[in-house]
């Protein structure tokens, strides 16, 4: 809560009320999954609902403003494909078995099999890592990648020209000393335990999607505070690239070791002579390419935001 509105602080008074609202929403919906006992997902919400997306909201008002501007413009094309993916989408859930249904394929096929063979096959305690690393690696490689394409996109689109802006984030909260001094204590234990969550997903919660996320967090509090310069001394816009694109190479790579070792693609079980020593190395390999590329990405978008934001300084000045 004390990131939320510092944001809110540093971008606009005015502002604060939004962002505590959005924070109180993803921290009352991590509560919800603690309960129902889906702690992966509480910490992912807790992070991204809670953290990422207050901040990317108010980013996103303090660069086009509070009012939208009218537009006579009709895009009929775009109009009809979203209408017909829209109709796509409502028919193709017909064809889905009932919500909460006992007899859904999920529930009879796939969830048993997991539960009862996981242990054995991968020999982690963490039955999620299991499932999102092992048996699915393959679309979690799909979600990396398309975090990464993502990215790529918010640059591009941000960087075509300068936005209007309303408050400049450059200069950090220099006046705001208490947060300023709260935030030096805090944004250490925040990295160790993104850290921690990073290597410790395998025996519990967590993994890297949390730890990218919560480590993103970290330095781009530092950055509120203390201005995006002093924070890119430490983590440069060249090094953010690289290491977007390193982490799902490596996540790749995995996969093509694999290959050249007999196995299938992203089958870890071939990456040594025990295949659960297997298993744990590319968990441990593939999570941390996941962690990599999702801390990248996100601070690279917020840097992005800064930039744009410098730019119409210059330009107003």
């Amino acid at each position: 809560m004390l990131f939320a509105t510092a944001i809110g602080i540093v971008l606009s008074r005015d502002l604060i009320a939004v962002v505590m609202l959005t924070g109180i929403y993803g921290f009352l919906s991590a509560s919800f999954f603690v309960l129902m006992d889906a702690v992966d997902v509480a910490f992912t919400e807790a992070a991204v609902g809670a953290g990422i997306s207050p901040l990317l909201m108010l980013l996103t008002l303090a660069m086009v403003g509070r009012k939208e501007q009218a537009s006579r413009s009709r895009n009929f094309f775009a109009f009809i494909l979203v209408t017909i993916t829209g109709a796509l989408l409502i028919i193709a859930t017909f064809g889905m078995p009932e919500f909460g249904s006992a007899t859904a394929p999920a529930h009879t096929h796939v969830a048993p099999r997991y539960i009862e063979q996981s242990g054995a096959e991968i020999g982690i305690p963490n039955m999620v890592t299991s499932v999102l690393a092992s048996y699915r690696g393959f679309d979690t490689f799909g979600e990396v990648a398309v975090i990464f394409t993502a990215g790529i996109g918010v640059l591009s689109l941000l960087m075509l020209k300068p936005a209007p802006s309303q408050a400049p984030l450059s200069n950090g909260a220099r006046h705001h000393t208490v947060l300023r001094i709260v935030s030096k204590i805090l944004i250490p234990p925040i990295l160790l335990f993104a850290l921690y969550v990073q290597f410790h997903g395998d025996y519990g919660p967590g993994g890297g999607f949390q730890a990218g996320v919560i480590f993103a967090a970290g330095i781009i509090l530092y950055t509120m505070f203390f201005g995006v310069d002093v924070a890119q001394q430490v983590v440069s816009s060249a090094l953010l690239r690289v290491l977007a694109a390193f982490g799902v190479l490596l996540y790749g790579s995995v996969g093509l070791v694999s290959m050249l070792n007999g196995g299938e693609f992203l089958n870890y079980s071939v990456l040594a002579e025990n295949p659960i020593t297997g298993q744990h190395i590319g968990i441990l390999v593939i999570e941390l390419g996941v962690g990599i590329t999702v801390a990248a990405v996100m601070v690279m978008i917020f840097y992005c935001f800064a930039g744009q934001q410098n730019k119409q300084v210059e330009a107003e000045e």
